[in-house]
């Protein structure tokens, strides 16, 4: 006689019967199909389609008759696919506001990133701006130098008495 597995007490007992696993997202996913199935022309054309194959051998086929000119049979029909179908797309319209939720959350974390990098650089801009105004330019330069090199040249030729007939 074979020997039973021994089952080891620090795990969880295998169920003992069948548990249906579904995916929560499953359904959602469905509903988001079904509501974007719902909302196209395809739909529309195949739905009329059956609505007028039905009246037609409704009417004209007189052995085929399973639902009389009132056609009670397509309204219930009809009653219970908007029943099935409202709630679904309100299910699919609130995965999409989820959806839109979380981007619009992310959208003003990159905006509120954006704005602070560009007063940070706003910032770096104005100091820059004032320290070019404090830096010397080559006009500025030239025109020090230019007076430097007089005064010492005039210097020079005050002091030399080989100078003395040099024009300044």
């Amino acid at each position: 006689m074979p020997e039973l597995p021994r089952r080891r007490l620090d795990q969880p007992r295998p169920p003992g019967r069948f548990r249906l696993q579904l995916d929560p997202e499953a359904f959602g996913r469905f509903s988001e199909r079904l509501a974007r199935f719902l909302g196209t022309g395809k739909f529309l054309f195949w739905q009329t389609l059956v609505v007028i194959v039905w009246i037609t051998l409704n009417l004209a086929a007189v052995s085929l008759r399973w639902d009389p000119y009132p056609f009670i049979l397509l309204n219930l029909a009809f009653s219970t696919q908007a029943a099935y179908a409202a709630p679904l797309i309100l299910l699919a319209q609130n995965r999409q506001d989820d959806r839109d939720r979380v981007s619009l959350e992310e959208d003003r974390a990159r905006a509120a990133q954006t704005k602070a990098d560009t007063e940070y650089l706003a910032r770096e801009l104005a100091a820059l701006r004032i320290a070019v105004g404090e830096v010397a330019t080559r006009d500025f330069l030239r025109g020090e130098l230019d007076r430097v090199f007089r005064e010492q040249r005039r210097k020079a030729l005050r002091d030399d008495p080989r100078w003395d007939d040099v024009p300044s």
